[in-house]
Parts: C-alpha cells; sequence; structure tokens
C-alpha cells in the first residue's frame, strides 16, 4: 500500500505543480520505502479547483486572525 505523507502547491515557470512523498507499507503494516518523491504539473480543471478552494481557506483563516 501506498500512503501519501506530505503534499505541497509550487508556482512554477511550467504552471501550478503538485509535489508530494509517499511511504510504501507492506501487508504486514512494515514500512517498506519512506520518502518517496514524485511530482506534476496541474493541467486539469478539477485539481485547478481543489488548489483554488485550499487557497481560499487559508485566506479565510489569516482573515479571521486579523479580526482578533
Amino acid at each position: 500500500m501506498k500512503k501519501v505523507t506530505s503534499f505541497t502547491h509550487l508556482k512554477t515557470g511550467e504552471g501550478d505543480r503538485i509535489a508530494y512523498t509517499y511511504s510504501e507499507i507492506s501487508e504486514l503494516g512494515e514500512i517498506t520505502s519512506q520518502n518517496n518523491k514524485g511530482g506534476f504539473v496541474v493541467t486539469d480543471a478539477e485539481t485547478q479547483s481543489a488548489i483554488e478552494t485550499i487557497i481560499g481557506k487559508i485566506y479565510g483563516i489569516l482573515e479571521a486572525k486579523e479580526g482578533k
């Protein structure tokens, strides 16, 4: 089984990019590899919308903190 352990959104010259790390876990629950890395350039509207939703959530948190 593969388990995503982190991801980040980057703005690059190629466009929006997602970079991620993951671990692989055996059927017995043993970690067989970790800190594996991958990434991709966002090319579809669904993923772009998800990014915009997360960024909007972050701005909402920042605005709420300013009000305190």
